[in-house]
């Protein structure tokens, strides 16, 4: 996994930036973001679940509150008014392990490995989706002069990528386009090359671009050529 963004590579991924850009109207963006979520909510979710269907097992094992050291005597208790007395400590030491389970369940899935394996696909993309919208918005690429800005967004803990297209180039391009820079980011991140994979798909963004939009006469820069970190 990447750990940080040098100097040299935010340079290397700046000037990748212009050299696109200078064969294009077209504006270029990007985003690195360390997390797009914490899922507590699914660590709530998966930890609460747990906690309420595993202790049913036990009860088909014969639990009972002997098996928690300090809930009973581990005598059994014959007479009738006894029985209710076992029965509060039964259910006592059932809670118990209802609460032991919780806690453990939701310490281990704040592990950012089996957050990720606990978290269905579809939240994640979901989520990483909706925080590249954001930052396609919060960076104003959505108000460039022909609505041709591009964002080149990194999820890092998600290991997702999205590249979302402004309506000037989107319905102009096949999605398959997209679907190679996106490759070609997975696998600069993936073996440790930021830098490597954001050149390769701004060079490819870069392409289709200049394609469908050249430069003009007036070709003012809209939006910074920069990675930003979050």
């Amino acid at each position: 996994m990447v750990k940080r963004i040098s100097q040299i590579d935010h340079a290397r991924i700046s000037e990748a930036i212009r050299a696109a850009e200078s064969q294009t109207s077209g504006e270029i963006f990007c985003v690195l973001a360390r997390e797009v979520s914490s899922y507590r909510d699914i660590s709530l979710l998966w930890a609460a679940g747990l906690a309420f269907i595993v202790p049913l097992g036990l009860i088909a094992l014969g639990f009972n509150a002997s098996w928690i050291p300090g809930i009973s005597t581990g005598w059994d208790a014959a007479h009738l008014a006894g029985r209710g007395t076992e029965t509060s400590q039964s259910l006592a030491a059932y809670a118990l392990v209802q609460v032991a389970i919780f806690i453990f369940c939701y310490a281990a899935l704040r592990l950012p490995m089996l957050r990720r394996l606990a978290t269905p696909r579809g939240v994640r993309r979901a989520r990483v989706r909706k925080a590249a919208l954001h930052q396609f918005l919060a960076y104003g690429l959505h108000v460039t002069e022909e609505r041709t800005g591009v964002l080149i967004f990194a999820a890092l803990e998600d290991h997702q990528v999205e590249v979302i297209a402004d309506s000037g180039i989107h319905s102009r391009v096949d999605q398959s386009v997209w679907a190679r820079a996106v490759e070609a980011l997975t696998d600069g991140l993936g073996s440790n090359r930021p830098a490597d994979g954001f050149e390769a798909a701004i060079g490819m963004v870069g392409e289709v671009l200049a394609e469908h939009f050249p430069p003009r006469p007036r070709n003012p820069n809209e939006i910074a050529d920069r990675l930003v970190e979050i």
